[in-house]
């Protein structure tokens, strides 16, 4: 059954827009827009969706913001800039910074009613770019983003096996021992790099298409466009899913894991904060943009999904509702991570323990079960001073065991995901049912925010005239889904992990920072912030705080100005820029430069989205001043 619609009124891209806070005559309701019909008699209605209650809006926005982000990078920033200690800058750069830029988004949507692109034309025809680059951006982070669903569903569906394929390291071709380059690293690296990715050497050899991750990104790209299809009538009944789902999981995984041995390790590890690290800048810097990019924010899916809102809606309820809800996941999930991760250093820590208690009871002689953990230094250093000679010997094989070396080690991003959780997973009672339900998570995470990415595209697409008038919805989704599944087929190669490095690390980073730098210049200081207050206050009826003005006006801005001169100054100054290779023969990653090429890519990458602000500012303002001398001359 079809969802309703509501009939609102699409107002014409020639005039300009007036606030709404003006005087709408007898009668009107001072929380409601006047009547376009009156303001612009003739014009045509055109059908515009829209949720079908607050609720959809508001889970689509929390599916769009809560991602693989709160689950592999928070943990990964709180376990190196202080554990609790941490938890303060993030929460202030919330209060500065999330916020105030997640309202203004949901704000400027809601008012004008349109996708990125119209919504910054009708602030200023000069603005057209800041949508423009905004779409680019989606589109070059969903072409890579939806390969971390690929990967995701690859390890699903090969948690059905018994034992886990990556719970040991295969046999070698003569069958007389392991592979070598598994015994080197370890089996989940093994399985990460050499089965899943079957990784080149280096990103200058590309290497054909592998078919098995070919299938399952065009599976992964087909059940994005079944979510996306028919806009807000499928993205509203998909979200309840999407956003409730990894919630089970996380609460299911959260018992698990307090119950695992070694868990109050991991927890104490994080819990305990390190004040020394308030006093880091890296550890401020690390906590802003972690609230910056977890939102969502500059990409235009928040101005998309705000846009199919009720204009009485309150979006500032809804902004304040999303970042807490954001912010607090992050922080759960974290307890989810470290209670698994203190689980693995355990294991790993109890391990080494064991083998070298092996060690020194079979090489002097000991009875078994004499040697314990307890007891572990004392003999070993009666041992040292007894038998000097022979100790010595044994000495270089004897491991140093440390638990907080364990604790101590630092990854984030697919080697979290792909072999941190992997190797503690294979350690579990159960590991296929543990390994289905994490990477089942996984995949509706970020599912939830291609969801969000895919309608951050289209919003734009099918609100221009043009394209609609010659394509329904279902084939520009179509469409949308088959170029970038195309492009995506680059991530599919043995040197596709390269590239998706590059792309993840300088997409979105810079040209994010400078979007949402010029529309919060756009809406103070180009539409107005008094003329913005009085629309919000016809819109909700709710009068705008002085704490969003000071955060909009003047600290919000300054802030994204000092990343994004930390952000260019850490990239000139660091030289050549390089990336982690995959050294089979070593079985650990090596550190390469980038060759020529690359770096010329990553120049296109920032330039591609970037470069639109001021050339379609330029290109507005030749073309306004050739139709001005025309129509003087013709006067």
């Amino acid at each position: 059954m079809e969802s309703p619609l509501a009939q609102v009124v699409s107002l014409p891209e020639d005039e300009e827009l007036q606030p709404w806070g003006g005087s709408g005559g007898p009668g009107q309701h001072p929380g409601r827009p006047r009547s376009t019909e009156c303001a612009y008699p003739g014009v045509v209605e055109k059908v515009r969706p829209k949720w079908d209650n607050p609720l959809q809006f508001l889970l689509v926005c929390v599916s769009y913001a809560v991602g693989l982000g709160n689950v592999w990078r928070f943990p990964y920033l709180c376990q190196m800039y202080g554990g609790g200690s941490f938890l303060v800058p993030y929460i202030i750069m919330l209060i500065v910074e999330g916020m105030p830029l997640l309202y203004m988004e949901l704000a400027v949507g809601q008012r004008m009613r349109q996708g990125s692109i119209g919504a910054w034309r009708t602030i200023s025809p000069y603005l057209s770019g800041v949508g423009i680059a905004s779409l680019v951006v989606s589109f070059l982070a969903s072409v890579y983003f939806n390969v971390i669903n690929t990967w995701a569903l690859w390890y699903l569906f090969h948690s059905f096996q018994d034992p886990l394929p990556w719970s040991v390291c295969p046999l070698n071709s003569n069958r007389t021992g392991y592979d070598e380059e598994c015994e080197k690293a370890s089996s989940t690296q093994y399985f990460w790099y050499r089965k899943t990715l079957n990784i080149s050497p280096s990103i200058q050899e590309n290497g054909g298409i592998q078919w098995e991750p070919a299938l399952c990104l065009i599976l992964s790209w087909l059940i994005v466009y079944l979510c996306i299809l028919r806009g807000t009538e499928s993205t509203g009944k998909v979200v309840y899913f999407t956003t409730s789902m990894p919630y089970f999981v996380l609460i299911i995984y959260l018992v698990r894991g307090l119950t695992l041995h070694g868990a109050t390790n991991g927890l104490a590890y994080m819990f305990t904060p390190k004040i020394e690290q308030l006093a880091n800048p890296k550890a401020w810097i690390n906590a802003a943009t972690q609230i910056f990019f977890s939102l969502g924010l500059g990409c235009g899916g928040l101005i998309a999904f705000a846009s199919y809102n009720e204009p009485s809606n309150d979006c500032q309820k809804h902004a304040l509702i999303v970042s807490v809800i954001n912010s607090t996941t992050a922080i759960f999930s974290s307890i989810v991570t470290f209670s698994i991760y203190g689980f693995k250093a355990t294991f790993n820590y109890e391990n080494c323990l064991n083998k070298v208690i092996l060690l020194l009871t079979n090489s002097f002689d000991l009875e078994d079960g004499f040697l314990t953990v307890s007891n572990l230094e004392e003999v070993k250093n009666y041992l040292a001073s007894t038998y000097p000679n022979k100790y010595s010997e044994v000495f270089p094989h004897i491991r140093n065991c440390s638990l907080e070396s364990e604790l101590d080690t630092a990854v984030q991003g697919t080697g979290l995901a792909f072999i941190v959780y992997t190797e503690a997973i294979k350690n579990m009672d159960v590991s296929q049912l543990w390994s289905v339900l994490y990477f089942f998570m996984m995949l509706t995470l970020g599912m939830g925010s291609m969801v969000g990415t895919g309608t951050a595209i289209l919003t734009p697409l099918t609100d221009s005239k043009v394209i609609s008038s010659y394509l329904p919805k279902e084939a520009i989704s179509g469409l949308v889904c088959l170029i970038n599944c195309a492009v995506g087929m680059v991530f599919t190669m043995e040197a596709g992990n390269y590239w998706f490095d590059l792309f993840n690390d300088y997409t979105a980073t810079l040209s994010l920072l400078l979007i949402v730098l010029v529309e919060t210049i756009a809406v103070c200081y180009v539409y107005g912030l008094k003329r913005f207050e009085s629309d919000l206050r016809a819109m909700t009826g709710r009068t705008l705080n002085w704490y969003w003005k000071i955060m909009w006006a003047f600290v919000s801005p300054l802030l994204i100005v000092g990343l994004f001169i930390f952000y260019l100054s850490d990239y000139i100054l660091t030289g050549t820029l390089q990336y982690q290779a995959w050294d089979a023969t070593q079985g650990h990653v090596v550190i390469k430069d980038y060759p020529t090429y690359a770096l010329a890519v990553i120049g296109l990458l920032v330039a591609s989205s970037t470069m639109c602000i001021p050339l379609v500012a330029l290109g507005t303002f030749v073309t306004r001043h050739f139709k001005s001398r025309e129509q003087f001359l013709a006067a």
